[in-house]
């Protein structure tokens, strides 16, 4: 092997070497830096051919790196609900835009969590980039679609300044008393005529009471259930459930006087609520924009301009707690448990491990608004590094895929920011080592130098 080989070798060395210190530096420098995935340094031997003596094949050695991506950093406590970890494999989706798809946007990767909103209520992290998930859909459910970016979009939390929350369930608990006397008004009554009903007010029902329910703008409403015991058989009552005032429907005949239900409900030999025999007991509340209201239908009056809505009565069932019975004591309404809210205004947003992004309102509605999908990789490592520790899709990588936390992916960890999965000592060592390494390369450069040297003074 010639001298002047040594020197390339040695210089090989010195270059490989200082290649190293590069990486390891940046790994120092970024110790603290959220999210930051280390480099590592792979030395590989050069040979000149494969078919010449073994002592003369050598060209020294060359440095490459590779960015340990998908190595788990560490994940440690925060204080703000939008800083976002994640515990497993996955990255953020992230664009670099308010608007996904907009003019200058470009797709971006990241495991950086430290989002906060902007001035205008988008997620932002430290480094610029805009968090993309999933929005709700009016109906509150999600559509997800493992390929298509575009049906993303900005995380944006101040679009939810309020809610309310339309009722759709009440229960009631209370009893009426068996042995109610029949009224001398039941013999003529006749829920289709305003003289002989008991929501016209002609008609004093044995007993009744209102119940406050909500409408799709949070708005109270008052319905009444007012119970008449009947003449034609045991255990028997005529029921009107009627909206007071009356104005606040517009009811198709036979219904009159704001009825929006009348039948009867009957109860068994032991007092119990016999469904099956019973008026139904579903209100279905069209919208006040709706056309004129068909035979026993029903809409919310048009000056109220709100949409139309399902209330479900529950008075229970034979053989289960609760609901509405019929035993010899007073009649009473124990309670009802009425579902919905007035409009409430936004108290807080939290993160689950699944991903949602949760709406907290002051009525104590909570309201999913998004879902933030996690990207996966065949080969996380070969993601290309982009500022502000993201990663945009290379050949290397493979395609991109979009799944929900903890399907097939990590899962979302809240007041959570992932650490730099940089190991100080390690990296020291490291740095130990190829400085000794550099030294020695050093030293090949200046024996080789000497050698020449003597060569040189052969002649003289």
């Amino acid at each position: 092997m010639s001298l002047n080989s040594a020197l390339v070798i040695g210089v090989a060395g010195l270059s490989a070497n200082a290649s190293a210190l590069s990486g390891i530096s940046n790994n120092i420098a970024n110790t603290n830096t959220v999210g930051y995935k280390r480099t590592r340094t792979d030395f590989s031997s050069l040979v000149t051919s494969s078919d010449i003596n073994p002592l003369d094949a050598g060209a020294g050695v060359q440095a490459g790196a590779q960015r340990l991506i998908a190595e788990q950093g560490q994940l440690q406590s925060s204080s703000a609900p939008t800083d976002l970890g994640i515990a497993g494999a996955g990255f953020f989706v992230v664009g670099t835009a308010t608007e996904n798809g907009a003019p200058g946007d470009f797709l971006r990767f990241t495991r950086a969590g430290s989002f906060s909103p902007d001035e205008q209520g988008f997620l932002r992290n430290t480094a610029g980039y805009y968090l993309r998930g999933w929005a709700a859909q009016p109906d509150g459910s999600f559509v997800t679609n493992v390929s298509d970016n575009a049906a993303l979009s900005t995380v944006n939390i101040a679009s939810i300044s309020g809610a309310a929350k339309a009722t759709g369930n009440v229960q009631v608990n209370g009893n009426l008393k068996a042995s109610q006397p029949i009224s001398a008004a039941e013999a003529t009554y006749d829920p289709t005529v305003s003289a002989n009903n008991m929501a016209s007010g002609a008609v004093t029902p044995d007993f009744v009471r209102t119940v406050q329910v909500f409408d799709s703008q949070g708005g109270v409403r008052n319905l009444n259930l007012a119970f008449l015991k009947s003449s034609a058989a045991a255990n028997t009552w005529h029921v009107e459930i009627y909206a007071s005032p009356a104005s606040d429907v517009t009811t198709g005949a036979p219904l009159i006087d704001g009825q929006l239900a009348v039948g009867n409900v009957v109860f068994d030999a032991n007092g119990q609520f016999d469904a099956a025999n019973s008026m139904p007991l579903t209100l279905n509340f069209g919208a006040s924009t709706d056309p004129a209201p068909a035979a026993n239908a029903f809409n919310w009056a048009s000056s109220l301009g709100v949409s139309g809505q399902t209330i479900k009565i529950n008075l229970g069932s034979a053989g289960a707690s609760g609901g509405l019975t019929q035993f010899d004591s007073n009649s009473v309404l124990d309670s009802s448990i009425v579902d919905g809210a007035v409009f409430g205004s936004l108290t807080g947003v939290d993160v689950d491990d699944q991903g949602f992004v949760t709406a907290s309102f002051s009525n104590g509605v909570v309201q999913k608004i998004y879902q933030i999908p996690l990207a996966t990789f065949i080969n996380p490592n070969g993601l290309k590094a982009e500022d502000g520790d993201a990663f945009s899709l290379s050949q290397e990588s493979g395609s991109l895929n979009l799944k929900t936390a903890g399907a097939g992916a990590g899962k979302i960890s809240s007041k959570t920011l992932e650490s730099s999965n940089v190991d100080l000592a390690k990296e020291f060592t490291n740095l130990i080592t190829v400085q000794r390494a550099y030294s020695a390369s050093s030293r090949i450069i200046t024996t080789a130098d000497q050698m020449l040297d003597e060569l040189i003074r052969i002649k003289r």
